[in-house]
């Protein structure tokens, strides 16, 4: 249970959201008491475990969205100046994905697609910066800016103070502007990626193949004897409207129920069958009831207690900087938004709601939004939780609100 949803006590707890500057509704958008739900077992397979392919490592050390340890702002270190490390090595490093990989956020000489989220700083060395400043903002940004979106270096233990030397030596040796070959290279002027593929167009769209999954699984007896559609009926007529409406509070499990969520605890009690979070029947069916509702605007309504709390909950989850890289939703989608790292647009919040489940063309694989939230967190190298965790559900709820009116369209299609 996550026991940080309670009900309210008295009115001024309700004004205490009136920085969410969200519509406020008179009508409740909880799950009815009525719908029958597994209120037991986990909607995950258990004990959960990280995809295989991705990175293991354990940042324990580290915040992540459910706890972990702080680690608090650098004092100033004191060095010997100047510095004279190896500014070849300095160079490798900010390249190295797993070390510095400064040229994902920063213009830098003889760098592929760099990124603009930070300062052009391929002319740093003319700036006449003093060595332990260029020593300390590498070693823990946070020091000189509280509100930066640059990772604390040195502090987390991602560069050794031997390597930022060598960075700062390098950083001394940058005098000339880089001027690019082309549009494309240049983060400042490179096209916006549109997307022209017709993500309904199953043969554009692999994650079509979902959808006949879905269907097929409506019509489709479980252990017990029923399918949905002898509880439901047709489903263009019970579920065209139904997926707009999603995710919603559900108070017996206080916490929010995404539709693959609530697809896992309904059919267990219903139908017998075992929908497990994240595997293909779970998103066949979770992308079907969004694909029948598709055309129509995203529309969450906030007006009961409960879901404005979780509304809280997930504005503040979206801030909270995690992970070895001390980063949050909102450094990538809002303050970022609409930049680049490295060759990777960052999309900003609104109209990142409406396409999801979406097929991931560089997978090779249909991911619902909840893997989405995992994969970011271990790209920031912070451990991710279960595809049922409350958190993620705060999350997925608060930024569906920001989505609001946005027209649904589902399975979506995405590098």
């Amino acid at each position: 249970m996550y026991s940080s949803l309670t009900k309210p006590r008295c009115l001024p707890a309700l004004l205490m959201f009136s920085s969410l500057s969200l519509p406020f509704s008179v009508i409740a958008d909880q799950m009815p008491a009525t719908v029958p739900l597994d209120l037991e077992k986990p909607a995950h397979a258990a004990p959960w475990q990280r995809y295989s392919a991705w990175r293991q490592t354990d940042w324990q050390h580290f915040y992540n969205l459910r706890q972990g340890v702080t680690h608090p702002v650098s004092f100033l270190q004191t060095v010997d100046t100047p510095i004279q490390g190896n500014p070849v090595n300095g160079k490798k490093l900010m390249n190295n994905r797993n070390k510095g990989n400064c040229v994902s956020c920063h213009i830098l000489p003889d760098a592929s697609f760099p990124g603009n989220v930070g300062i052009n700083i391929s002319s740093i060395g003319k700036w006449g910066l003093p060595d332990e400043f260029l020593f300390n903002y590498v070693y823990d940004a946070r020091i000189y800016n509280p509100h930066t979106v640059m990772p604390p270096w040195g502090i987390n233990d991602v560069l050794t103070k031997s390597e930022i030397m060598d960075i700062v030596s390098y950083l001394k040796t940058l005098k000339q502007p880089v001027k690019f070959d082309s549009l494309e290279q240049n983060p400042d002027k490179r096209p916006v990626p549109v997307e022209t593929r017709d993500n309904l167009d199953e043969f554009e769209n692999a994650g079509m193949f979902a959808v006949e999954v879905g269907e097929e699984l409506y019509t489709q007896k479980g252990p017990k004897g029923k399918s949905c559609q002898d509880c439901h009926g047709e489903a263009e007529q019970a579920f065209g409207k139904w997926a707009i409406h999603m995710p919603k509070v559900e108070p017996r499990l206080n916490k929010v129920l995404g539709v693959e969520e609530f697809v896992t605890r309904h059919a267990r009690v219903t139908t017998g069958a075992e929908y497990l979070a994240q595997t293909e029947n779970n998103l066949g069916l979770a992308v079907y009831l969004r694909y029948l509702a598709n055309g129509q605007p995203i529309s969450i309504n906030t007006g009961d207690m409960n879901t404005r709390i979780a509304l809280r909950r997930g504005e503040e989850l979206v801030n909270r900087k995690i992970g070895q890289l001390n980063m949050a939703c909102t450094d990538c989608h809002v303050t970022s938004a609409s930049k680049w790292i490295r060759g990777q647009y960052l999309a900003p919040v609104v109209g990142m709601m409406d396409h999801f489940p979406t097929y991931r063309t560089s997978r090779g694989e249909t991911w619902d939004i909840r893997k989405r939230f995992q994969w970011c967190n271990v790209s920031i190298r912070a451990n991710d939780l279960p595809p049922d965790a409350p958190e993620y559900g705060d999350i997925e709820l608060y930024l569906t609100v920001k989505n609001n009116g946005q027209i649904l369209s589902v399975p979506g299609i995405r590098h």
